[in-house]
């Protein structure tokens, strides 16, 4: 049935008509929406929309982030013929996603673009789907964290990343990628006594009262001991989680503008998220791809991956059964 549905199919993006289910069109062809999920603006029956924010306009060292959103979906051509391994259920098939594109902003106005990317989620949430993101530099998660917590109320984050991102800035006029979780406290959209950062392997003399579990604690104890830590830590709280491409080591993942040596493996990832299952997630993100420090198209394969795995932990609670 695949090989025969592989024959016709092609731009499914485009062409076709149900929200639901594989797609077997040629990997190597055809328009490249995420996992071949529908482009559509219409969100009536969606259960989740993904959309990119191509903005790299807040990092410290290398851009090229704005170039994530397209190369995650082009990766993740490889993977809707069949349901995500190991979860036993068919995220795809069992609820209806949608690939909403990417947000659409002034370049020439990055002090606009905080507002202009909240109202977009907002709007998206409001219209009852949850959201998965595709980034763009880590700034992005801050506009995305106040959408949701105005739904939602404080927050209990899990962050993937190398680096904490709770460098003081009371400047809240300011975009910074390494600021943007400081202001997520400051602000009330956290609550870091219910929020946990893994894979941190950078020093930072204040980090505003988030669980840490290292890289080196994740190396030591094993990535399934460290996701029942993260469910102890975040129980049953509305959980968004947001995951930089830099929590992997530069082996797995050089594409991105502030690599980290010593960092999890691609496997480590795979098994902790696969841990979360049951956790209340409410939404996600995954950052930082930069496909132009990445001329294999490693690191936008390991994003799509792992935003496909936050489709399956949004649906686990909410699936048949």
């Amino acid at each position: 049935m695949a090989l025969e549905d592989a024959k016709t199919q092609i731009d499914h993006a485009f062409t076709r008509e149900d929200l639901k289910g594989p797609s077997f069109e040629n990997v190597f062809g055809g328009a490249t929406s995420f996992l071949r999920r529908k482009y559509t603006k219409d969100l009536r029956g969606v259960d989740i929309a993904v959309t990119g924010v191509p903005f790299d306009q807040a990092v410290t060292n290398r851009t090229g982030t704005r170039l994530g959103p397209r190369a995650i979906r082009e990766a993740s051509a490889l993977q809707p013929c069949d349901a995500p391994y190991g979860w036993g259920y068919d995220v795809l098939s069992e609820f209806a996603i949608a690939d909403y594109g990417d947000l659409a902003f002034d370049y020439a106005n990055v002090s606009a673009f905080p507002e202009t990317l909240e109202k977009h989620i907002s709007g998206i949430l409001e219209q009852g789907a949850a959201t998965v993101t595709l980034g763009g530099d880590h700034s992005i998660t801050l506009p995305i964290l106040k959408a949701h917590a105005e739904k939602y109320g404080p927050l209990s984050v899990i962050q993937f990343d190398a680096h904490t991102d709770t460098w003081a800035d009371d400047d809240f006029s300011r975009i910074d990628h390494g600021t943007f979780m400081y202001k997520a406290v400051k602000l009330g959209y956290v609550d870091p006594a219910r929020s946990v950062q893994i894979g941190i392997r950078t020093d930072n003399p204040d980090t505003m009262g988030f669980h840490i579990l290292d890289a080196r604690e994740v190396h030591r104890e094993g990535p399934e001991t460290v996701a029942a830590r993260i469910h102890d830590i975040v129980e049953r709280h509305p959980v968004y989680l947001t995951f930089d491409i830099d929590a992997l080591d530069p082996a797995f993942a050089p594409g991105t503008g502030t690599p980290v040596w010593g960092g999890l493996s691609s496997h480590q990832a795979a098994v902790m998220l696969r841990g979360l299952a049951g956790i209340n997630l409410k939404g996600g993100d995954v950052v930082e791809v930069s496909p132009p420090f990445d001329t294999t198209g490693a690191t936008a394969i390991a994003a799509a991956h792992v935003a496909t795995e936050l489709l399956c932990l949004w649906g686990w609670t909410r699936r048949k059964g």
